[in-house]
């Protein structure tokens, strides 16, 4: 069983994400678009290293539902039924 400290860790990570989900979608749409300004483009980019790093997408851990597990998890699950 993992820590539950990790797994409080992920679920805070999760939320971050969701709350700024549309704020770095935003800055990122800005970032991306060729018709940005010099002045636009730095300060997006300024704005977008203000927003916490746990509220990015990428560092949300893949975990088992069922024991929390890391690696080799299942997302849901999976009944298996035995024909005897």
């Amino acid at each position: 069983m993992p820590k539950t400290s990790a797994i409080e860790r992920n679920k805070k990570r999760i939320r971050l994400v969701a709350k700024h989900a549309a704020k770095r979608a935003e800055l990122k749409a800005t970032l991306a678009n060729p018709a940005t300004t010099d002045t636009e483009f730095f300060a997006a980019q300024k704005k977008l290293a203000k927003l916490p790093k746990n509220s990015s997408k990428v560092r949300i851990r893949n975990r088992c539902s069922l024991s929390g597990r890391p690696r080799a998890f299942i997302v849901t699950p999976i009944r298996v039924e035995l024909d005897r």
